[in-house]
C-alpha cells in the first residue's frame, strides 16, 4: 500500500521539476555572429578603421622625422659644439614627447580611438542588447554571449534576483533598494543543504532590473 502511494508522490515531483525547469529557460546568443551581418556595425567598424589608420599614420610620421633628425645629428655631431649638440638634443627629446603624448591621445585609455567607437559602434550595440531584451521577454531567466572570449551575462530577470531573501536568511533586513516590502514569495523554497562538507551555494552573478550587462 505505501509502494502504491509513493510512486505517484514521486511522479508529481518530477513533474513539477519538469514544468518549473522549462518555466526558467536559460538561452544563449553570439553577439559577434549577429553584429558582422548589420550593415550599419559594418559600415560604422570601416569607418572606425578610416580613422585608426589616419591617427597612425599620423604618428609614424612623426617618429620617422624623429628619426631623420637624430640620424642627421649622429652623422654631424662631430662638427658640432656642446651648445649646438645640446640645442639639437633638446629638439629631438621634445618632439618623441610631443610623438608620445600624440600617440597617448588618439590610441590610449579614453582617447579619441575610444571616444569614436563608442559615438559610431555603441548605437548599433545598444540596438542589439534592446532586441536581446525583447526576445527575452518573459520567457527567459538569463541570456549569455558566446560571442566574446567568455560567455558574458547579457540578460537576467529581477524576478529570479534572490539577494534580498539571502540577506533575510542572514538576519539582515534589505535596504531600501530592495525588496523589503516583497513577502514569502521572494523566499527560497528550501533552506541549502549542507552536505556536511561546510560548503555553501555559490551566488550567480547579479543583474537587478532585468536590464543588460554589456560585455567588457
Amino acid at each position: 500500500m505505501k509502494r502504491t502511494l509513493l510512486f505517484p508522490a514521486i511522479l508529481l515531483c518530477a513533474l513539477l521539476s519538469v514544468l518549473e525547469a522549462k518555466a526558467q529557460r536559460i538561452a544563449f546568443v553570439n553577439t559577434k555572429y549577429i553584429l558582422e551581418r548589420l550593415d550599419d556595425y559594418n559600415a560604422a567598424q570601416k569607418e572606425l578603421d578610416r580613422y585608426s589608420k589616419q591617427w597612425q599614420d599620423e604618428i609614424d610620421e612623426r617618429y620617422q622625422q624623429i628619426k631623420r633628425l637624430r640620424d642627421a645629428y649622429n652623422a654631424e655631431a662631430i662638427l658640432l659644439t656642446e651648445e649646438m649638440k645640446r640645442s639639437r638634443m633638446e629638439e629631438i627629446e621634445r618632439r618623441e614627447r610631443e610623438a608620445r603624448d600624440l600617440q597617448k591621445r588618439r590610441f590610449g585609455p579614453n582617447g579619441d580611438l575610444f571616444k569614436k567607437r563608442q559615438e559610431l559602434i555603441q548605437p548599433v550595440q545598444d540596438r542589439v542588447y534592446a532586441a536581446i531584451k525583447e526576445v527575452a521577454g518573459t520567457s527567459y531567466v538569463a541570456i549569455f554571449d558566446l560571442g566574446g572570449p567568455s560567455s558574458n551575462l547579457l540578460f537576467a530577470s529581477e524576478k529570479y534576483d534572490k539577494s534580498d531573501a539571502v540577506l533575510r536568511k542572514l538576519g539582515v533586513r534589505p535596504g531600501k533598494e530592495g525588496s523589503a516590502g516583497s513577502k514569502d514569495q521572494d523566499e527560497f523554497g528550501e533552506d541549502p543543504i549542507d552536505d556536511g562538507g561546510g560548503r555553501t551555494p555559490q551566488k550567480p552573478d547579479q543583474n537587478r532590473g532585468g536590464q543588460e550587462v554589456k560585455p567588457r
